[in-house]
């Protein structure tokens, strides 16, 4: 019995030996534990303070489309969007008559074209005046409204004090006498311009006269259209409600971001987000290939001393600062591709050439070259992670290098490269200084209807993070403004999460493929 029994100072030493090795995994699980719950922390934190700060903006929202429909501001641009179409073509007149110059360069044989153009435009005098004085009183009827003390919602509605409420509707009663206005301006101005239509001007250019006949059916569809627009003045009413929802969905699905405007502010997101979705697209289209083309060289086909120099250089883009890279595309590539556009061999370009250096094609560029050490990266671990057993019954089989790589290892690898792609959309959508700085920055929608929408790729952009970036330093805190950007800023944050989470997804499948 003695003899099987541990000696006791060995015991107490494999005691020791125990507590010192569960101390060390305590700590070490400690340390790394506590990092973890760090990081959630850090980001349940953040996501807590963007819902707080931008929450309050939808009940602003909502209290400032009443006062817009209930002060008649609606009413106004409801007048307002005739006179601002009358506008746009007349301008269409103005570039046409830079055309016909370009055969008629001689100003006095562009009289008659501009007599023409003269008596178009001045044939909307009567419509301007009505805008004008409806202007005038429904801010009158904003100033009688935001001057009386701050009221309810329910109260924006319709149930304002009496005092204020007999001079609203007093002012009311006289807005709306400008839809009979309306009806006036509307029938004299179609008397002015229908005799225009039938005797349009004789232009010598081709390109010209095409265009003059497609200006002629737009104002034929213009005059079309103001029957329709009597219709909606007639039928607009200030204590109409407007729907709670429509605080929600004029951010998400409108088409302006107004701000600081002496009229009417509007936050919708729209330009930004098509502005962000324009740049990424155009960063990955370029960064792709060069990625993944990369990676593959890298991986399957370069020597020792290709992998050293090319790998190294690659990567080190990233630590490139992208205000740097900003400059640079301002200074070089916006300008080069705008020197390009204005080639001789490049007239066949129908947008060609632009007059923006800065634009969603420049951003793209730029974007592309930050957007490329991470495809790259993912993209040459994945294929490296192929079993070598796979590469070698491909050989067996025949197969040469080409063909394994495209048949073998890339559809092996291809949920890694897609994980990859989809981390670099995630880098590229999330940038803010080169699309501050290279986007040019102009909120509006670009027109997708010249050349299959090609031509909007070189137009300028805001972005979700230009604006956040430009605006929140100016704007005081608390203010509608102010949480609209928060709001601007959980959308992208939320995309930004779920593009990464889709690519942790496929990234987690790729690897249950492979084991």
């Amino acid at each position: 019995m003695n003899g099987l029994a541990p000696a006791p100072s060995l015991f107490r030493g494999n005691e020791s030996t125990r507590r010192r090795r569960l101390t060390t995994e305590f700590a070490i699980k400690a340390f790394f534990g506590s990092n973890a719950v760090v990081a959630v922390v850090v980001l349940a934190l953040i996501t807590i303070f963007l819902f707080r700060e931008g929450s309050g903006f939808f009940g602003q929202n909502l209290t400032s489309l009443r006062i817009y429909r209930r002060a008649g501001l609606e009413f106004v641009d409801l007048i307002r969007k005739p006179s601002e179409q009358h506008s746009a073509l007349t301008r269409q007149l103005n570039a046409l008559r830079l055309e016909e110059m370009r055969d008629r360069p001689d100003p006095a044989a562009l009289q008659a074209f501009d007599q023409y153009a003269t008596q178009f435009s001045d044939a909307s005098e009567d419509l301007n005046g009505v805008l004008s004085d409806a202007s005038d009183q429904a801010l009158a009827l904003r100033d009688l409204l935001l001057g009386a003390p701050r009221e309810s919602d329910a109260a924006l509605e319709g149930a304002a004090r009496p005092a204020a409420k007999v001079g609203l509707g007093q002012g009311m009663v006289a807005l709306r006498a400008n839809g009979t206005r309306f009806d006036s301006a509307a029938a004299s101005m179609k008397i002015k311009i229908e005799p225009l239509l039938a005797a349009p001007p004789t232009l010598t250019n081709p390109k010209a006269q095409k265009s003059l006949a497609r200006w002629i059916d737009d104002v034929r569809a213009y005059l079309a259209k103001l029957p329709a627009a009597s219709e909606q003045l007639r039928r607009w009413n200030p204590g109409t409600p407007v729907p709670v929802y429509r605080a929600v969905t004029s951010f998400l699905f409108g088409s302006n971001w107004v701000t600081a405007s002496f009229w009417q502010d509007w936050y919708g997101i729209v330009p930004l987000l098509v502005g962000s979705i324009m740049v990424a697209f155009v960063a990955l289209f370029l960064a792709v290939p060069f990625g993944v083309s990369a990676a593959i060289y890298v991986s399957e086909v370069a020597t020792a001393t290709e992998k050293r120099l090319i790998k190294p250089y690659i990567e080190f883009i990233s630590a490139i600062p992208s205000v740097v890279l900003g400059f640079f595309g301002i200074a070089v590539v916006g300008q080069a591709i705008r020197a390009f556009s204005q080639m001789p061999f490049m007239k066949w370009v129908p947008f060609f050439p632009i007059s923006e250096r800065l634009n969603v094609f420049t951003a793209g560029c730029l974007l592309a070259l930050m957007a490329v050490p991470t495809i790259f990266t993912l993209s040459e671990d994945a294929l490296r992670n192929v079993p070598r057993g796979f590469k070698e019954a491909s050989y067996a089989l025949g197969a040469n290098r080409l063909q394994t790589i495209l048949r073998v290892l890339i559809p092996t690898s291809l949920s890694g490269i897609v994980s990859a792609v989809l981390l670099g959309l995630g880098r590229v959508i999330g940038e803010t200084m080169v699309v501050l700085l290279c986007a040019g920055n102009r909120i509006a929608i670009p027109d997708f209807t010249q050349s299959f929408g090609l031509a909007s790729i070189f137009q300028p952009v805001h972005t979700m993070t230009g604006i956040i970036a430009q605006e929140m330093g100016e704007v005081p805190s608390g203010s509608i403004h102010y949480r609209a950007l928060f709001m601007v800023g959980l959308v992208l944050f939320v995309l930004t999460l779920g593009i990464n989470y889709l690519a942790q997804k496929i990234v987690a499948r790729y690897r249950l493929s492979l084991g």
